[in-house]
């Protein structure tokens, strides 16, 4: 069940960053790192980073409103039923790794 699970998880990545290129304004890069799931599979969380990080709040705002319109394209492009209901977050444990390769001269 597991791997059903993450196949489920890595579809919706892949459609969530598929609406954010058809959507976004292109201010800022948005790039969706990974997907949450609840327990029970009802919701899922979109982790998601910006650059520039000074852009953050508005692509958070923006994909916040647009989270009916995700929801019901995911609705249209997975056979996943119920689809389940959507939030979005900002990645801050990819933020914290980049920023620890960073001060590790990684980068």
């Amino acid at each position: 069940m597991e791997d059903r699970t993450e196949r489920m998880l890595e579809m919706i990545r892949q459609r969530a960053a598929e609406f954010i290129s058809e959507n976004s304004n292109r201010t800022s890069l948005l790039t969706v790192t990974r997907v949450t799931a609840s327990e029970d599979k009802k919701r899922v969380t979109v982790l998601f980073t910006v650059l520039p990080e000074e852009k953050e709040e508005e692509a958070l705002n923006f994909f916040k409103r647009k989270r009916a319109e995700l929801r019901e394209y995911l609705g249209e492009h997975l056979r996943v039923y119920p689809v389940p209901f959507v939030d979005v977050e900002l990645d801050r444990g990819e933020k914290n790794r980049q920023r620890i390769d960073e001060l590790s001269g990684g980068r």
